[in-house]
């Protein structure tokens, strides 16, 4: 029988620059960029799923043929008729991006709606991955009902991965993301926050303390990306620093944490080691950054 990796979240519509001042339309999102890796990083045995809300409109029709398409299982995608997807235009200058939204009526934002077919779809999972974003796109209920699942899931014994991927606009104040986060970082038994990301948050003062934060939260395995600097990994075996083979110019880093996530995922769930894992990381990472777009061109 196939082992599942979930990936929950939001997969939007992308607008990605392209020559002439002209965008190119695709499918992208934090966690979906995670599936999307974690396909190619995985072997045949492993199923990807991607759990999410998308519409039933035209655009919807297309998001979830190219999920189809790329390999991701899309059985724990839920339809709706009164919904439509997110959009969201990317603009690079010097290989550092910046995004404009709108996701206001985003499918998405329902995930959590149906309590018992989102608990059927974990507890069908052997790993699940979520992020901040997934968290921050719920209504309080929305994320009450997910993170209880969760926490469930890793009482149970199964691989619960959260990416904190901040982003302060999101969130309706400070003081709600910092809790809600805080919640999440009890149900994950893999954390990948990002400096200095984290000090946005006013309680760590560098990537050991995100550590040591989250290690206390409960989280067995840290691996704190820093961008082109060393990860620091810690778990109960031991501490590492690892950083990228080599020095990159980047073109476009839409894409660098999600694939890092995806690559480092895929590894331990093959059982490789921790330092081998953020080695393959920083591998996959590296390459993506040399492209425009958070996923590779085939």
């Amino acid at each position: 029988m196939a082992k599942r990796l979930l990936c929950i979240g939001e997969c939007m519509v992308e607008l990605a620059p392209a020559e002439g001042g002209l965008f190119r339309q695709g499918f992208a999102g934090d966690t979906f960029n995670t599936a999307w890796h974690a396909r190619r990083a995985l072997p045949p045995e492993w199923e990807v799923a991607y759990l999410t809300c998308v519409g039933t409109d035209p655009v919807s029709d297309a998001m979830v043929s190219f999920m189809d398409s790329q390999g991701i299982v899309t059985d724990t995608v839920t339809r709706l008729p009164d919904a439509t997807p997110g959009l969201y235009m990317i603009r690079v200058e010097n290989g550092e991006r910046s995004f404009t939204y709108w996701r206001g009526q985003s499918a998405a934002r329902r995930l959590a709606e149906d309590a018992a077919r989102l608990a059927d779809a974990i507890a069908a999972a052997d790993a699940v991955f979520f992020s901040g974003i997934t968290l921050a796109i719920l209504p309080p209920e929305g994320q009450s009902t997910l993170l209880s699942l969760l926490s469930g899931a890793r009482a149970s014994g199964r691989l619960v991965a959260f990416d904190s991927n901040l982003r302060p606009r999101l969130w309706e104040n400070e003081a709600t993301m910092r809790a809600v986060l805080a919640e999440a970082a009890t149900a994950a038994s893999l954390a990948l926050p990002t400096w200095p990301d984290e000090g946005q948050l006013g309680l760590d003062r560098s990537p050991d303390a995100v550590v040591e934060r989250y290690r206390a939260a409960g989280a067995r395995e840290v691996v704190v990306k820093a961008g082109p600097d060393p990860a620091v990994v810690v778990s109960d075996k031991g501490t590492w620093r690892i950083g990228p083979t080599r020095p990159l110019a980047p073109v476009d880093t839409t894409g660098a944490g999600d694939s890092f996530n995806a690559a480092y995922i895929a590894a331990r769930l093959q059982g490789l080691a921790e330092p081998d894992a953020a080695r393959a990381a920083h591998d996959l990472a590296g390459r993506v950054i040399m492209h425009s777009g958070a996923l590779l061109p085939d």
